[in-house]
């Protein structure tokens, strides 16, 4: 029969390639570097772990299940499943359209793509597909990649209206699912042919470990992918696999705990005096609210606030108690950020203030904690 997607990640297990002989509540970690092939039968053996490992594979087999796809590869990070994709679909000279407002590794990536392979990036706003399918017709674009929602921007991409063109032109689209989680949304039935994300971040959800996956439509996009993985040294090793599989019972539970407290501190700081802007698809004031309300079942408990002032955002980066200046997101902890700073401390002034991103403006990753403490500890940091 179907499940729901929280009843599989409740039943980790259950995706096992081969079952457990001993009925284990949680699957075996095969710690193990090599196989002893006179000791295996059947057509499905293993060799050596970075070519496959049974206990890799559950959690391939699982987030192949709940995409909706054809094929999965976990990865050793997050960035890796990226460059994974690059490695794969893109060759010397390709042309490749993604979304201006990306991931700052995502873009310093590219950078190197462009300089070592002469790769074209053509770097657009994809809430206007009528400048995407301009490019489209001018060029031959082997690739389309953008987030949904953006990070640090937070735009809503209409991913099946992106995929409709990439379809119509014979480019492939992917997308990093890394914010919304395959709990909020499903790429592939939007029309993509990869979704990829960080494990890392809100599927581990415990900030312990770094891991992506990259998750693909058809059968032969698989074995491409799994072809390159294994070639280029992509896989994600078991005990990393172990530590992630901890997270995803809970996901759901989670997902839902982040959006309630990041809106309630959202809807604090678009209150406050020395705040020009909140930016949080969450909130009615987004301009895309409607579509992330009908795109996604879970908003992530990620915003971004704009500070009057860069030296009250710095003062508050420093004053906060219980947020931590980190980096990344998704975790139980609250962190805080200047993008310019941290996470996008690649791209220049110009291409921030392109996407919308000031030298003022606080990335907030609202996390587990009781909000009324959230809300008493921005409250102390900043003294206007």
């Amino acid at each position: 029969m179907s499940l729901h997607v929280e009843t599989n990640l409740a039943h980790i297990q259950d995706f096992a390639t081969h079952p457990d002989k001993h009925g284990a509540s949680h699957f075996p970690i095969y710690n193990t570097g090599t196989f002893d092939l006179k000791k295996q039968s059947g057509d499905e053996v293993y060799d050596y772990t970075r070519s496959g490992n049974p206990t890799r594979e559950v959690l391939e087999n699982l987030f192949t299940h709940v995409e909706n796809g054809a094929g999965c590869v976990c990865t050793h990070t997050g960035i890796a499943a990226v460059a994974l994709l690059f490695e794969t679909v893109l060759k010397a000279n390709s042309h490749v359209i993604v979304e201006a407002d990306c991931y700052g590794g995502t873009f310093r990536l590219l950078k190197i793509f462009e300089d070592k392979y002469n790769v074209i990036v053509h770097f657009k706003n994809f809430l206007h597909v009528e400048e995407l399918e301009e490019v489209l017709k001018n060029n031959p674009i082997d690739l389309i990649l953008c987030e949904s929602p953006t990070n640090p921007g937070l735009k809503i991409i209409d991913l099946e209206a992106v995929a409709k063109v990439s379809k119509k032109y014979n480019s492939l689209f992917a997308v990093d699912n890394s914010l919304a989680t395959f709990m909020s949304q499903r790429p592939l039935d939007l029309g993509a042919d990869f979704s990829l994300f960080s494990t890392t971040k809100y599927i581990s959800g415990h900030g312990s470990v770094v891991a992506g996956a990259i998750v693909s439509k058809t059968k032969e996009l698989a074995k491409q992918i799994g072809f390159y993985a294994n070639a280029h040294g992509r896989s994600q090793n078991p005990m990393d696999v172990f530590l992630i599989s901890l997270g995803i019972p809970t996901l759901k539970i989670r997902m839902k705990e982040h959006e309630k407290n990041a809106l309630v501190v959202a809807e604090f700081l678009e209150e406050q005096s020395y705040i020009s802007r909140v930016t949080f698809p969450a909130l009615k004031s987004h301009s895309q609210y409607e579509l992330a309300k009908k795109q996604m079942d879970f908003i992530p408990g990620l915003f971004c606030a704009d500070f009057k002032s860069v030296e009250l955002a710095e003062q508050f980066i420093e004053k906060t108690k219980i947020f931590g200046e980190k980096c990344s997101f998704g975790s139980p902890d609250s962190r805080i950020e200047i993008p310019a700073k941290i996470s996008h401390a690649t791209f220049s002034k110009e291409e921030l203030e392109a996407i919308g991103i000031l030298e003022s403006t606080v990335r907030f990753s609202i996390g587990l904690e009781n909000v009324e403490d959230l809300l008493a500890d921005i409250k102390q940091a900043i003294d206007v």
